[in-house]
């Protein structure tokens, strides 16, 4: 499973720039995402350790690292992913610009059978840059 994932990065991060996909699931920008935050939606920032230090993140997200240092499912990491959201239930996904919660997204959809995913398109990133609060705690 983790190879197919990890290819689906690869291939859905090109298919997503050729423009030949819709994505399956919502992006949004800074503004719906504290609109996601304040309606109780889940949010899962997928960085590493070292990019929150580095950053800080959006007060409330829970933290739990994507891909490790060699780019690969970290090992588990689908499992604690299912583990606290429901299938049934919104959650919206945060990296460093968006790219690596694209593919996961489209993941989580496609394959796991999620129904209401939100990618924020701009990541971190867009929301820092648009001056707006994190939390280095």
């Amino acid at each position: 499973m983790h190879a197919m994932l990890r290819g689906l990065v690869v291939g859905s991060a090109a298919l997503f720039l050729a423009g030949c996909m819709e994505p399956p699931y919502t992006n949004v920008d800074s503004t719906g995402l504290e609109q996601l935050i304040d309606d109780g939606v889940t949010l899962i920032d997928i960085r590493t350790p070292d990019e929150w230090r580095e950053t800080g993140v959006v007060a409330g997200s829970e933290r739990l690292t994507f891909l490790d240092a060699n780019g690969r499912v970290r090992p588990g990491f689908l499992d604690q992913l299912t583990g606290e959201v429901a299938k049934d239930e919104p959650i919206a996904l945060i990296c460093r610009t968006g790219n690596r919660t694209d593919a996961l997204a489209r993941h989580m959809v496609e394959n796991l059978g999620y129904s209401r995913v939100y990618n924020v398109r701009d990541g971190i990133t867009g929301w820092i840059g648009e001056g707006r609060p994190v939390d280095r705690g």
